[in-house]
């Protein structure tokens, strides 16, 4: 058995829009603060090796990758903000739309990170991301939320 606990798959975070020439060592550095690690897969393109943006941490607790997700959820690293949610290995929870908010038209000067600690208020966030619309000079960004309530305020 392992000296640090079970591995549980139940700890694995998502992290996405990172840079693309993140790597495991950078990711293993800033996550390990929160706690014991188990592994870091970054997802790369076959062909170029390069990062397509997104990660998966696991941790040998859930208490740690809990901790991970409260503290370094929108944590810039090589230039660009984390965000960072629960890794939901169902894909009809990942594709429902129950609790999905979409907002246009939003002034530029709105983050990720501003957008969600505004909308947490209301309830657990599971995402939270603004998009710039080009070639138009207007935002927009998703929400999605845990239960269809929060959704509805």
């Amino acid at each position: 058995m392992n000296p640090r606990g079970p591995r549980n798959f139940r700890a694995t975070l998502y992290v996405g829009d990172l840079h693309q020439d993140i790597n495991r060592a950078i990711l293993y550095q800033k996550f390990s603060t929160a706690g014991a690690v188990y592994s870091i897969k970054v997802c790369s393109d076959k062909a170029t090796r390069r990062s397509l943006g997104y990660a998966y941490v696991n941790f040998y607790r859930r208490t740690d990758a809990q901790r991970a997700l409260d503290t370094l959820n929108f944590d810039v690293v090589m230039g660009k903000p984390m965000r960072i949610m629960w890794y939901e290995p169902d894909p009809t929870m990942r594709r429902s739309t129950v609790g999905n908010v979409y907002l246009h038209n939003l002034d530029e000067s709105i983050c990720s990170k501003a957008l969600y600690d505004t909308f947490s208020i209301f309830g657990h966030i599971s995402s939270c991301k603004v998009h710039l619309l080009l070639p138009l000079p207007t935002n927009h960004a998703f929400i999605i939320t845990v239960t269809q309530y929060c959704s509805q305020i």
